[in-house]
């Protein structure tokens, strides 16, 4: 992945999209928007692994529904609590806007494939 700065700015990208089309879900600035990329991006990295671990039991007998469930708390999480200027109200706006959000970054980030990539082969 030697164009990891393009893919923070796809994500970026992804989520100015998801700020301004999904009611509930805002974002006061540039700056911001930034700064939650990149909490999101540690978030999913490093936070969400461990919870995973820990609920595969759970995760398997609900057939993956769990770890969509985290996905959502984890979006609403860091929109609620850890980036200031970076809001989401309620868990309906988590639930559309981390959805939204995952389309548009896998949508961005297949465009975005370095020629080294062993999915490109």
């Amino acid at each position: 992945m030697k164009n990891w700065v393009l893919r923070w700015i796809a994500s970026a990208l992804a989520l100015f999209i998801v700020a301004n089309v999904v009611p509930g879900i805002r974002v006061d600035s540039l700056p911001t928007l930034l700064i939650a990329v990149v909490v999101l991006g540690l978030v999913n990295s490093f936070i969400r692994p461990l919870i995973m671990f820990f609920a595969w039991p759970i995760n398997c007998l609900t057939f993956g529904l769990l770890g969509f469930a985290i996905n959502v708390f984890l979006f609403w999480f860091v929109g609620s609590n850890m980036v200031k200027g970076f809001h989401v109200e309620g868990i309906y706006a988590a639930l559309i806007g981390s959805v939204a959000m995952g389309f548009l970054s896998g949508l961005f980030n297949m465009l975005l494939k370095d020629k080294g990539d062993r999915d490109n082969r």
